[in-house]
């Protein structure tokens, strides 16, 4: 590189989105999704779910302190972790498999970016006009009705900003009370922090970052190409098709030119500002608005529609060679988007038959070895266990220790001279267990006795146990 020659930037400065209104049949897609989406966020926490006296009645909570996870019937203890871990796999998938079908159908219609983006916009076009519109005002010297629209506007992406921070943190505890906790002043401070951290990122990331976040902060524009092939479905221009381009005046080259006009409809709703016939771009998000917005002017001038659409790059090879571009159920069901749809329905069946299977009791057995046996008046090794009795039932019960090994050993329970434990319901007991050989026993002398340690639910039979060892006293 000369010394005359500029470094190349790596970040262009933003230039300003007017996105123009535009009617069709992705933009009611996308209009229904949006409030679907918003309506599931904001309306979730206030749904009731009667689990009894002793458990939360909100159908979806969070609940960290407890450290549980309720989703109206299902309720997910901390050892049960791998349910979570599994539907976070499930998405990583579905993602992969919408990618690899449809390119960035999420990003164009239901990633919260997307969404909430959409919605300001909305807000904006309502307060200050549609594209034409609101690029005057930006243009106008600052004024009292410039002043008033902009105000008008901030205010209410504010509100929109604080309800979606406001919403998040109502996942986590009783939506109702700590509604009235924040109203007062009397909820804990993490909650305020966390729906101030929440309204700013809204404020900004929907109001005034919008597609810079989709271009510069996304990952998965950078790597969405690994998910893709040439049977990937996603928005196109038909270049040869559209062009030359031209305005189609009366002339003798008329008769000469594609069907774009050059209107510049498709860039004027872009919510990206991007123009789609320069080919695929890396902040195409795949929204269709263009697709809409093209068929309109060419319904309006008595052209075929689809000279933007939904395409794969084998379209392109068999259309410009005069054949017709394979049916969509083809591209859709290929066999990278079968593996992904087999490995996804293989996860979600697993997940739901082992809900299904799993046991309303569990242990954990902890052998204390500090010291780790020890030696009583008579000669009687004692081993110490702290056992963990899980009762994911809704009632207490009564609960039953007992053990089993081919050698012989007793066991007793630390206050009291029964073997029965009461839990009480939905709660997590900790039982101090002690295992013991008589001095003539095998156990009492060798250094490790495997037994299972059992734990019976003593009103319905269930059963469930854990594995470990007994050690005596060494030779």
């Amino acid at each position: 590189m000369s010394s005359t020659e500029q470094p190349k930037k790596l970040y262009a400065a933003r230039e300003p989105v007017f996105p123009k209104r535009v009617s069709g049949n992705f933009r009611n897609l996308k209009w229904i999704i949006m409030i679907v989406t918003l309506g599931i966020y904001y309306l979730t926490p206030w749904i009731r779910w009667d689990r009894g006296p002793s458990l939360p009645d909100q159908a979806v909570l969070l609940d960290l302190a407890n450290r549980r996870f309720f989703f109206f019937w299902i309720e997910i203890w901390p050892h049960e972790f791998y349910f979570v871990a599994g539907l976070l796999i499930m998405a990583g998938l579905g993602l992969f498999l919408f990618t690899s079908a449809l390119g960035r159908v999420w990003c164009g219609y239901a990633c919260p970016q997307t969404v909430w983006t959409d919605l300001f916009y909305t807000v904006e076009r309502w307060i200050e006009g549609d594209r034409n519109a609101r690029l005057r005002l930006w243009k106008a010297k600052w004024d009292g009705r410039k002043i008033r629209l902009r105000v008008f506007k901030y205010i209410s992406w504010f509100l929109i900003a604080v309800a979606t921070g406001g919403a998040w943190v109502f996942y986590f505890t009783d939506a109702p009370t700590l509604l009235v906790d924040l109203v007062t002043l009397q909820a804990p401070y993490v909650a305020y922090v966390t729906i101030g951290i929440l309204t700013f990122t809204t404020f900004v990331f929907g109001g005034f970052m919008r597609e810079q976040v989709c271009i510069y902060m996304c990952p998965w524009p950078r790597i969405q190409a690994a998910m893709m092939d040439e049977d990937s479905l996603t928005v196109a221009y038909r270049e040869w098709r559209g062009e030359p381009r031209g305005k189609h005046r009366k002339g003798a080259d008329a008769d000469q030119l594609g069907d774009c006009i050059d209107c510049m409809a498709c860039v004027n709703v872009c919510p990206v500002g991007i123009d789609i016939r320069d080919g695929q771009q890396l902040e195409c998000i795949t929204c269709a608005l263009c697709i809409d917005a093209c068929d309109d002017i060419m319904a309006k001038i008595g052209k075929p529609r689809g000279l933007i659409d939904y395409m794969a790059l084998t379209d392109e090879a068999n259309e410009r060679a005069g054949n017709a571009k394979k049916p969509v159920w083809q591209h859709i069901f290929r066999l990278r988007t079968i593996i992904y749809t087999v490995l996804w329905s293989a996860i979600g069946i697993g997940l739901t038959v082992m809900l299904f299977i799993r046991s309303d009791i569990d242990i954990t057995v902890s052998p204390v070895r500090n010291p780790t046996y020890v030696t009583l008046s008579d000669g009687t090794i004692r081993n110490t266990y702290d056992v963990r009795i899980r009762n994911m039932q809704h009632d207490a019960t009564d609960f039953h220790i007992s053990l089993t090994s081919d050698e012989i050993l007793r066991v007793e329970l630390e206050g009291t001279d029964l073997l029965t434990v009461t839990v009480p319901a939905d709660t997590t007991q900790l039982q101090r267990v002690y295992v013991l050989a008589r001095p003539g026993d095998p156990a009492a002398s060798l250094d490790r006795t495997d037994f299972r340690l059992w734990v019976e639910d003593q009103s319905s039979g269930t059963r469930t146990f854990e594995d470990t060892v007994f050690n005596g006293r060494e030779n």
